[in-house]
């Protein structure tokens, strides 16, 4: 099978919740391959924006009348989403670690495992 037949036959099988685990997995495996590699500042900006703009397309979603959340669930991701557009400020700058930022994905990722779905 090709890799764009297979890349369509995903995206028609996965659900958006598997969809938002599988991106939230990669973006923090390239923080995680950065901080390994000992990258700093503004070297680990492209891992960096990856995962601000996921942050920002989470909070945008979030903020629509339309979307189905629970209402404090939203409040609480476009809160996350704040706070991690200010914290990667402090890590380009220098002034604080990439860890706490891969951390908070790191529990997004749990709370978005299949074995987390209720029934």
């Amino acid at each position: 099978m090709s890799l764009t037949a297979y890349q369509r036959a995903r995206s028609i099988a996965e659900t958006p919740r598997a969809m938002e685990h599988r991106l939230m997995s990669q973006i923090t495996g390239e923080m995680i391959a950065a901080q390994d590699a000992g990258l700093e500042r503004g070297a680990l900006m492209p891992a960096l924006h990856r995962n601000r703009e996921v942050w920002n397309t989470f909070s945008s979603l979030c903020a629509a009348s339309d979307n189905q959340l629970p209402v404090e669930l939203r409040a609480g991701i476009i809160s996350l989403a704040l706070w991690v557009e200010r914290y990667t400020g402090q890590v380009v700058r220098g002034q604080a670690p990439i860890a706490d930022l891969i951390s908070v994905n790191r529990a997004v990722i749990e709370g978005l495992a299949p074995e987390n779905v209720a029934s």
